[in-house]
């Protein structure tokens, strides 16, 4: 069995993830590792957000990783969040986040959006990027209880829930994440 690194501590990231795996990978945390460092996230991408935790981890334990950066954008906010939707009120407090883009976003009518996600999979030396995405709107009050982050005020496009009120099921099947991580199994299978 395969052992890798998946660059999180966010048990919801960790368990989607494993999940889509199933048991040919061994996927291990930044705590099954003993990583306590908070990795830097400085880049203004995606991509160099992902990078920067994979190669932390190649670099200070010598172990093939891969790591994501995702996040919100919102085409009337010129898509804000974006790289700082984990933090985008100042905090890392979801409920202050969302507010804060309800709050932006006040009675525009305008509100189409998207999840991003970038993965970044440094393995035997090579770097590798894998992306999702997975178009939608965001309503004007919370839905759901299910999922994280911004879930309960995205629907994805074709639906009429959104990621909170689905099952994890549902949504590992066409989440930002989901469209990431496919290709990263396809990749990793294919080696």
């Amino acid at each position: 069995m395969t052992k890798l690194v998946f660059a999180t501590n966010n048990a919801h990231k960790l368990q989607e993830v494993k999940a889509m795996l199933g048991e040919e990978f061994d996927l291990l945390s930044l705590a099954d590792i003993g990583c306590t460092a908070d990795i830097p996230e400085t880049g203004d991408t995606f991509e160099h957000n992902a990078q920067q935790k994979s190669d932390y981890v190649v670099n200070h334990f010598q172990m093939d990783c891969f790591a994501d950066d995702s996040g919100l954008e919102i085409d009337a906010l010129d898509g804000e969040p974006g790289v700082y939707s984990a933090h985008y009120s100042g905090t890392r407090d979801m409920v202050q986040n969302i507010a804060l883009v309800l709050e932006n976003l006040g009675e525009n009518q305008f509100r189409t959006a998207r999840f991003r996600t970038v993965i970044s999979l440094s393995i035997a030396g090579q770097q590798h990027f894998f992306e999702g995405s997975v178009e939608g709107r965001i309503i004007t009050e919370e839905r759901g209880v299910a999922g994280f982050g911004y879930d309960p005020i995205f629907i994805p496009e074709g639906y009429e829930q959104t990621f909170a009120e689905m099952t994890a099921e549902q949504k590992n099947k066409i989440s930002h994440r989901a469209v990431a991580v496919e290709k990263l199994i396809a990749f990793l299978r294919s080696q």
